[in-house]
């Protein structure tokens, strides 16, 4: 079992920054493959970012490569998601999901969710 709690969202200007925090409960953590996906009023939740178990692979969405950062610290059972160059279409609400098999494909498959931090970008 895997509990997900995710912080750190809130309200910024386009152009902005925000890191978002997922803090992981579990023993298969460290194993586990990570992911952070986003899901806007009316639309379907979509992956965003993913990363293995040891932090050496990661993955984007064309949407957001190049101004956001997966990352993961497995001595705190944290992952984090840098956002940066922030535009009104990144607002959504974050969800950050694990999948303790640690499978090599990072844009699905998951079987844990976090509850959702809210993300809005103003114009």
């Amino acid at each position: 079992q895997v509990q997900l709690v995710e912080s750190g969202g809130g309200l910024v200007q386009a152009g902005g920054s925000l890191r978002l925090s997922c803090a992981a409960s579990g023993r298969s953590f460290s194993s586990s493959t990570m992911g952070w996906f986003r899901q806007a009023p009316g639309k379907e939740r979509d992956f965003v970012a993913g990363i293995n178990w040891s932090g050496g692979r990661t993955d984007y969405s064309d949407s957001v490569k190049g101004r956001f950062t997966i990352s993961r610290d497995n001595a705190k059972n944290m992952v984090y998601l840098q956002m940066n160059s922030l535009k009104p279409e990144d607002t959504a609400v974050y969800y950050c999901a694990a999948d303790p098999g640690g499978s090599y494909f990072l844009r699905g498959g998951y079987d844990y969710w976090g509850q959702g931090t809210q993300v809005t970008v103003s114009t």
